[in-house]
């Protein structure tokens, strides 16, 4: 999608965002978004903003929700960029794609990811005082003044877990994992890390994202392979 073809789409330089803007409306749900990262995006040509006669970028509401939706791929389902283009692709040429595994995203993507108080995130999820407090000890959920969808979806599992007698300090290896999984993506970005410009910093988000979901894929193998094995 040109630029050209971008600024034809505007209504109106009202309805237009900044960067500066843009990031004030984005880093609430996705507070590593950086005005390097957007540009990244933009030469990934996954994002095609307005420019004004001085070169100055311009967003309208849907590349705004364009970019909710290529970041909220990143995060929840660890996609790499080139499958998110090649899904916005069809979707810009008018295709229902899917994404493998068969996800489709919802609206929920598009949405504001909401800020639950502690009280609150307890009712939502249908748990008891105790049990998050449990999760918080096990450092499965981390605690905080407000929490979002994440911990509302991690506390809803572990609702369902402790119906089959599983508690949370049965999980705290799963905050080992995890941590020792990062190492390994520290590692592997030392190349880039070493770089300070800005290109760099956005491939090396990029690349840790990647890897994440890399080792997504192996872990959900590996329990597959096991349950086959429990249940044979």
């Amino acid at each position: 999608m040109a630029a050209s073809s971008a600024q034809a789409r505007q209504p109106g330089a009202t309805s237009l965002l900044s960067i500066g803007q843009v990031l004030a409306r984005l880093t609430p749900d996705f507070p590593d978004l950086t005005p390097s990262k957007l540009r990244f995006l933009e030469e990934q040509r996954l994002v095609s903003p307005a420019r004004t006669e001085s070169g100055y970028r311009k967003f309208c509401a849907s590349d705004l929700d364009r970019l909710r939706l290529i970041l909220s791929m990143q995060r929840d389902l660890y996609l790499p960029l080139k499958v998110i283009r090649g899904y916005l692709d069809d979707l810009d040429a008018g295709n229902s794609p899917t994404l493998p595994g068969g996800v489709t995203p919802g609206p929920s993507m598009l949405s504001t990811e909401r800020r639950l108080s502690r009280d609150e995130l307890i009712r939502e999820a249908g748990a008891s005082a105790a049990l998050l407090h449990d999760a918080v000890s096990a450092s499965i959920i981390l605690p905080a003044d407000v929490y979002g969808d994440e911990a509302l979806g991690v506390l809803r599992a572990l609702v369902e877990l402790q119906h089959s007698g599983i508690e949370p300090r049965h999980l705290r290896g799963f905050r080992g994992a995890a941590e020792r999984e990062l190492g390994l993506i520290e590692s592997a970005l030392v190349p880039l890390s070493r770089r300070r410009d800005a290109s760099s910093r956005a491939k090396a988000a990029e690349m840790a994202v990647e890897i994440a979901g890399n080792f997504e894929v192996i872990r959900g193998s590996l329990i597959r392979s096991a349950l086959g094995r429990l249940t044979s």
